[in-house]
């Protein structure tokens, strides 16, 4: 259970475009995969923070694992993590890559105020 952060209730995660020069610096490889950034409200986001790198330490993934609109499971690699404490709780930052060819990208309608985007998964391996 340690290999996943798993999204038990509530909607989707809803992923935003990376802005950050650091974390674009994520990426390696012949094809440069979709960085992107999520919040999740949590109880207690040291510990999970903690969980991502005793993963990293040992030189292992880890994954986020959530429901998509449609209620299939869905997984994504971690690649940076971060917990932040506010009046309302802890707040967990989560950067995750996607294969960009396997993923199809929406503007939200303006539900938010911020332009985050919903991940829809087109293809399947």
């Amino acid at each position: 259970m340690d290999d996943k952060i798993t999204i038990i209730e509530g909607p989707p995660p809803v992923f935003e475009p990376v802005q950050d020069g650091w974390a674009l610096g994520l990426t390696e490889g012949p094809r440069l995969p979709l960085t992107l950034l999520t919040r999740l409200r949590t109880f207690n986001g040291p510990a999970l923070v903690e969980r991502c790198y005793r993963r990293w330490h040992l030189s292992q993934p880890i994954h986020l694992e959530y429901r998509n609109d449609m209620g299939l499971e869905e997984t994504a690699p971690i690649v940076a993590a971060r917990s932040v404490a506010t009046d309302d709780g802890h707040v967990l930052l989560l950067w995750i890559q996607l294969d960009p060819q396997k993923v199809r990208l929406e503007l939200d309608s303006g539900r938010m105020k911020s332009r985050a985007m919903r991940i829809i998964r087109i293809k399947r391996k």
